[in-house]
């Protein structure tokens, strides 16, 4: 029986549902298997499948992961892809969404690597910071006399710095003798540069390779022999990408075999176009300065004149200067006269003598003034007083008491106005006209 239109899925459903029980199931995982069909198309983005005996698996790498990856990535190598298991819906393709890509091997001898790498780090192995002889006078280096590197550097050297004296101490730099020669060559070359000190430095260096080609440069005693080498050593091994414990013990690092050699020496047309430019510039400074020198030359010549001539200017200066002197000191000494003349008149005008004289003058002058007044103004006050001394003659009590009154006062200075304000034997005094009396209240005998 055909299921009903409600009951059927349509495929993007039914992919739909597929794609989120593949992520929720399985989730990520490790997946180690052959690359085949690797595609980068312009997106970035890197398409490949990973197969084995019996199956395969598409793989999508995104842009934004695929810069991360540090293994090549060629068809036939073998890898472990770290990712999430994914459909896409479109097409119904069943695929691993990768995050990381490596190389079968290398995730334990990056362990390995990182591990000793932090333990050296820590010891002060990679604490070399020594300058090499620039450039250097015998240069050592320990390469494989059939490698690519050692014909790099030698042509390099050649090119830039002719002059260059280089020793190649043949040495393997792969497998497991490689570390053992190298550190006998290192031990030896430090051993002899006390009898040849133009010996000044040494090379380690090799072509690039696989992280197992160049393991023989992450031994731990090569890092601590480089560490512990009396002569600075350079190293460059591997491509740029390429990071060994040799490089991080020595005293300097270069990418590659050719940049090496770069850094060791100057290049000899530079210094040659470099010589020529500063013997042009000293060229054009020394004529500057010659030209400058001759204008100075000049104008000195113009301005130097005969010693009669200069005597002869100086002699009429110093008359001119005598002539001002003097007419200066003249004009000053007529004006001190003036000044002098005009604090005399001055002084004679303010002379004690003469203002006695004028003051004396003046009290003369005074005096006579004075008897003059005084007559006038004596009849002047007498007439005054006579006027006032009528009118106070009369309203005067005494004139009263001189026409017969007399005023009694008790014995407190009272005036007594009524008999009856006083009382038998009681004494009272009456003032009269002239002179006062002392009189006593007898008894009325009328009253009696």
């Amino acid at each position: 029986m055909p299921p009903s239109d409600d009951t059927a899925l349509s495929v993007s459903e039914l992919n739909r549902r597929a794609r989120q029980a593949l992520e929720q199931d399985v989730g990520d995982v490790w997946v180690e298997g052959e690359l085949s069909g690797v595609s980068r198309p312009s997106s970035g983005h890197v398409y490949f499948t990973l197969k084995d005996e019996r199956a395969q698996l598409r793989c999508a790498l995104f842009r934004t992961r695929a810069r991360f990856v540090a293994a090549p990535m060629r068809d036939g190598d073998r890898v472990k892809v770290r990712g999430r298991v994914s459909l896409f819906e479109p097409r119904g393709d069943y695929q691993l969404i990768a995050e990381a890509v490596q190389a079968t091997g290398e995730g334990e001898l990056l362990a390995a690597y990182e591990r000793l790498k932090a333990r050296l780090d820590a010891e002060g192995v990679f604490a070399n910071t020594r300058a090499l002889p620039y450039p250097p006078r015998h240069l050592l280096v320990l390469s494989s006399p059939t490698g690519a590197a050692i014909r790099d550097v030698l042509a390099v050297l050649a090119a830039r710095w002719p002059l260059a004296q280089v020793t190649l101490i043949p040495v393997p730099v792969q497998g497991r003798e490689a570390t053992p020669a190298m550190i006998a060559a290192l031990g030896l070359l430090n051993r002899q540069s006390a009898l040849d000190p133009a010996r000044d430095a040494i090379l380690i260096t090799r072509g690039g390779g696989s992280l197992e080609d160049l393991w023989a440069f992450n031994d731990e005693h090569l890092a601590r022999a480089i560490f512990h080498s009396r002569l600075p050593v350079m190293s460059a091994v591997g491509h740029e990408v390429d990071t060994t414990l040799a490089d991080f013990a020595a005293d300097r690092r270069a990418p590659t075999p050719s940049a090496a050699a770069e850094q060791l020496v100057p290049d000899a047309r530079e210094l040659a176009q470099r010589l020529r430019a500063l013997e042009q510039r000293l060229t054009r400074a020394q004529r500057a300065r010659l030209d400058t020198e001759a204008q100075r030359l000049d104008h000195l010549g113009a301005r130097l004149r005969h010693p009669g001539e200069v005597l002869a200017f100086r002699r009429r200066q110093l008359e001119q200067l005598e002539g001002r002197l003097r007419r200066a000191m003249q004009a000053r000494l007529a004006a001190a006269r003036r000044h002098q003349a005009e604090l005399g008149r001055r002084l004679a005008l303010r002379s004690p003598e003469r203002r006695l004289e004028q003051e004396t003058r003046r009290l003369t002058q005074a005096r006579q003034r004075l008897h003059q007044a005084m007559p006038r103004a004596l009849a002047h006050h007498r007439e005054r007083l006579g006027a006032v001394a009528r009118e106070l003659q009369a309203v005067s009590p005494l004139a009263v008491l001189g026409r017969g009154y007399a005023i009694l006062e008790n014995d407190e200075g009272r005036v007594i106005r009524h008999a009856a304000d006083t009382r038998p034997g009681e004494r009272l005094a009456a003032r009269l006209g002239e002179g006062r009396l002392a009189l006593e209240v007898l008894p009325d005998e009328d009253a009696d």
